[in-house]
């Protein structure tokens, strides 16, 4: 357990400091680029869309974790719009909740 939540950690940060640099430098309107990327059929647009399946699943699973209850639809559509920025913290925090245990983390 402590790997992993070295593993949530590091990832957070390197995400963090990551897209603080591109918003810096690119600015923070990503949408037009992410879906123009899409739409535009090309293997950045293919990685997007694989991407946003991923966060589908990440946000249903919280929800779902939460027993689709008002804040697991909240928590949800944050997992799903925040991805890693969101979810590392929140798997960080239930894991020490849950002691470790990785089946009350899964499962809820």
């Amino acid at each position: 357990m402590v790997l992993f939540r070295f593993l949530l950690a590091t990832l957070f940060i390197i995400v963090f400091v990551y897209a603080c640099l591109v918003g810096a430098n690119h600015g923070w309107d990503i949408l037009p680029v992410f879906l123009g990327d899409i739409v535009a059929m090309t293997w950045p647009g293919q990685f997007n869309l694989d991407f946003s399946s991923y966060l589908i699943l990440s946000g249903i699973w919280l929800s779902w974790r939460h027993n689709f209850s008002v804040l697991g639809l909240f928590l949800g559509l944050t997992a799903a719009l925040c991805g890693i920025l969101f979810l590392s913290p929140y798997l960080l925090v239930a894991s020490f909740q849950t002691n470790g245990n990785i089946d009350a983390l899964l499962l809820g």
